[in-house]
Order: C-alpha cells, then sequence, then structure tokens
C-alpha cells in the first residue's frame, strides 16, 4: 500500500472514531438527559424532554462553534497538527468520562452538566477538524481525501445510530464510557501518521487576512453550512419524530437513521473521486436540491417502510453533496491557511448543526414537525438556487479548480 493511502486509511479511522463516538450519544439522547439530572431540576432548559435534549446538543456545538477557530489558527501558527490532536482526544475523552461521572454524584445542576459538555466539545472539535486538515495536507486528489474524510464521517454516524441504541437500551451511561474509550484511542492512533503542515509558520494576523482575501471560500462554507443543519435536524428532531410518529423505541430509531447514514458512507469516496473528474459544480448545486426534496419527502412518508426508503434516497444524495463541498475548501485554500480553512468550513458546519438543533427543535415544539421539514428542507433548496450565480462565475474564472476538480495531485 502506498504512503499516502495508507495515511489516508489511517486519518479516515480517526474521524471515524471521533464522529462515531459522538453521534452514539444521539439515539438514547432524551433517556441519557433524564439520567444526568434534566428531570431533577426546574431550569428552563428541562422543561420538556425535548428542551432538554436540545440544550444538551446545542451545548457541544456551541463549544464547536467558540473553538474550532483556535485549533486551527494554533495548528497553522505553529506549523504542527498531531500533538494538537492528541491533546483534543485526550481532554475530550476527559470531558465524556466526567460526564459519566455527574450521574453518579448526582447532586450537580442541569446546568453544571451542560458546562462540562462545553468543556467535551471544545476539546473534541481540535482533534475532529485538525484531523481533516492532516487530509488536506495529503496528496493524491482533493475529492479522494475529502471523500475519504466523507466516508469515515458517514460510517461513524452510520454504526453509532444502531450502536448508540442498542447501548442505551443495555445501561444510559454505555454511550458516554464507550466515547471516552474511542477517544483515548484517537490519540494514539494518529501518532502513525506523518504530520505534514507546512513549515512556514504565520503570525495570526497573516492567516486571519490570507482568509479575508479568498471570499470564495464563502461558497462551500454556506453549502457546509445547511448541510450540517439538516444533520442536525435529523440527530434531534428527526429522531424524536420517529419516535413520536411511528412509536418507535432508541435502537429501531437508531436502524432508520442508519438508513440516511450507510448509503451516505458507503458512497463518499467515489462520489469525491467523481467530483475530481466532473468538477463540483454538478454535486454541490444540484445535489443539493434534490436533498432537499429528499428531506421533504422524509417528512412526508406515512409509515415506516417508506421513512426508510426515503432517508436511502437523502442518504445517496448527502453523499454526492458532502466530499464535493469539502474538496472544494482545498481547491480554494493555500497549503499555509489550510488548518483555518478548514477550521472556518468545520464553524459553518457546527453553526449549521447548533441552527438545525434551534430552529428544528423550536419549530417542532412550537408547532409541528410538518413545518420542521418543510424549513428544513427548503432552506437546503434555497441555497442552491441563490449560490447558482456567485458559483457559476467562480467557476468561469477558476476552471481549473471549480470545473474538473485538481487534477494536479492526482
Amino acid at each position: 500500500m502506498h504512503e499516502h493511502d495508507r495515511d489516508r486509511a489511517v486519518l479516515a479511522a480517526v474521524v471515524f472514531a471521533v464522529l462515531f463516538s459522538q453521534v452514539l450519544l444521539y439515539p438514547g439522547v432524551a433517556t441519557l438527559v433524564e439520567t444526568l439530572g434534566a428531570d431533577a431540576t426546574t431550569s428552563a432548559f428541562t422543561a420538556t424532554a425535548l428542551d432538554a435534549s436540545m440544550w444538551f446538543l446545542v451545548a457541544e456545538f456551541a463549544a464547536y462553534i467558540a473553538f474550532v477557530g483556535v485549533w486551527g489558527l494554533a495548528s497553522d501558527a505553529t506549523g504542527r497538527r498531531t500533538p494538537f490532536i492528541v491533546a483534543g482526544s485526550l481532554a475530550g475523552a476527559v470531558g465524556y468520562a466526567a460526564l459519566a461521572l455527574v450521574a453518579s454524584i448526582g447532586s450537580i445542576p442541569f446546568e453544571g452538566v451542560l458546562l462540562v459538555r462545553v468543556f467535551q466539545g471544545a476539546m473534541t472539535i481540535g482533534a475532529f477538524s485538525l484531523t481533516m486538515t492532516m487530509l488536506m495536507d495529503l496528496e493524491g486528489g482533493h475529492g479522494r481525501n475529502m471523500g475519504a474524510a466523507g466516508i469515515a464521517i458517514g460510517l461513524g454516524a452510520a454504526l453509532g445510530a444502531p450502536v448508540g441504541g442498542q447501548l442505551t437500551e443495555l445501561a444510559p451511561l454505555a454511550p458516554l464510557l464507550a466515547a471516552a474509550g474511542l477517544l483515548v484511542c484517537v490519540g494514539g492512533l494518529v501518532s502513525f501518521v506523518e504530520d505534514r503542515a507546512p513549515d512556514n509558520r504565520r503570525t495570526l494576523g497573516a492567516l486571519v487576512g490570507g482568509l479575508r482575501r479568498r471570499p470564495t471560500l464563502s461558497i462551500p462554507y454556506a453549502f457546509g453550512f445547511v448541510d450540517r443543519l439538516t444533520a442536525g435536524f435529523f440527530a434531534l428532531v428527526g429522531t424524536l419524530y420517529f419516535q413520536t410518529r411511528f412509536g418507535l423505541d432508541p435502537g429501531t430509531t437508531g436502524l432508520l437513521l442508519a438508513c440516511f447514514f450507510a448509503p451516505f458512507a458507503l458512497l463518499q469516496y467515489p462520489m469525491g473521486a467523481l467530483s475530481d473528474r466532473i468538477g463540483r459544480t454538478i454535486p454541490i448545486v444540484v445535489g443539493s436540491i434534490c436533498y432537499g426534496v429528499g428531506i421533504l419527502a422524509v417528512g412526508a412518508a406515512s409509515s415506516v417502510p417508506i421513512a426508510a426508503l426515503a432517508m436511502v434516497l437523502v442518504g445517496v444524495l448527502g453523499a454526492l453533496v458532502a466530499p464535493a463541498t469539502m474538496a472544494l475548501v482545498t481547491d480554494i485554500a493555500v497549503e499555509s491557511e489550510r488548518g483555518v480553512a478548514m477550521a472556518g468550513f468545520n464553524l459553518a458546519g457546527s453553526l449549521g448543526f447548533l441552527g438545525g438543533f434551534l430552529v428544528g427543535g423550536t419549530v417542532a415544539g412550537a408547532y409541528s414537525y410538518g413545518l420542521a421539514f418543510l424549513i428544513v428542507g427548503g432552506l437546503e433548496i434555497a441555497i442552491a438556487i441563490v449560490a447558482v450565480p456567485a458559483f457559476l462565475r467562480v467557476s468561469a474564472n477558476r476552471a481549473g479548480r471549480f470545473g474538473p476538480g485538481d487534477r494536479n495531485d492526482a
């Protein structure tokens, strides 16, 4: 196996482990927050099971938003990735273990639980974002590298959902303990990969200035925001919707979520390679429109089999969009600013996840699940339509990158 192929596989395994540990908590989140004391308080955060679940997920992604840029700036400024990934993964493991410990103590208010969750999220995002940046540093084709990241993300989510549901039925705290163990493994695994961060260190001001000179990064950031918004929506609202609409238990809910995540994962690498050949425009723009229509179909499903088929369709379309969007970030960013550029993409994605939790949870709670699906699916379609003129204008100016995708290092 070529060294780049081996390193790509190892880094993809690290991304998988981080996402798998995160998604383990989702199918049983309502049970988990109850175990962590949500029912024992009169906090505004815990008025209902949906509220408590929403704020538990929001806390992690608020930390992602606040700290992802810090990790990227630190990595680019020092010209190192590995030490930061090791530190973030081990500290994230401590955060997951501390949450499990909270349940045994039993005297910490839910606000304290949310603070621990913030710490865990702030640490975990460093390991996640910088591992993706190490994939950006590899040669071999940006679409392939981001396809490897995408398949790891998708597989982590696809397997994390059903495994998390089964672990929750075994013990409510089991997903937390499993997540802590996985992040310890991440800290060891990443040390086997050469750190290829560019040697030319730069000041923080120079890094931020470099991003300002590349406004075209706003295109993949915008699509990344909406794509992750839909993922956050399914993680919270989709989970509770399936359980409420069809009376499913956490284990079966995890399997239904896997109907999306399995094709989403398995098709990432070939779809990323496809975008290297045909360019980013068709996969991102056309794929996003179809993806939004698929979300509307899930919300309109009248039975579990139909919902499962619609989730499979959404997964296929998501696999078309995701690696091309991430590869577009690599196409635009210069080598010395990749950590910050990917941090910006993950910042946009984390804001999207946060929006998915807040918008989806608020609309579903105040109005209906049907309206929530309509808004989220409509946003996915709208961003694609609105972005077409800017996308095609930049594509014409940078045909080598936005047309057939960056063959220089393929």
